[in-house]
């Protein structure tokens, strides 16, 4: 399970035992989108080839306050 935590300059992940960040820049560099737009199943596919999505997508704007 990959556990995703998101703060205004990025986001902390624990992938398979690891933790790392994924800063805000990279973020949108990858996704091709400003930072509050980007969901966090596109977070999530950037971690994991194949991921388990459920629910509805959330946008970073709707989960950091």
């Amino acid at each position: 399970m990959t556990a995703l935590s998101f703060d205004e300059q990025g986001v902390d992940v624990v992938y398979e035992g690891h933790d790392f960040r994924l800063e805000k820049s990279l973020i949108e560099d990858a996704i091709q989108k400003p930072y509050p737009e980007v969901t966090d199943h596109e977070v999530l596919k950037m971690v994991e080839d194949d991921p388990a999505l459920s629910g509805e997508p959330r946008r970073i704007a709707d989960i950091v306050p």
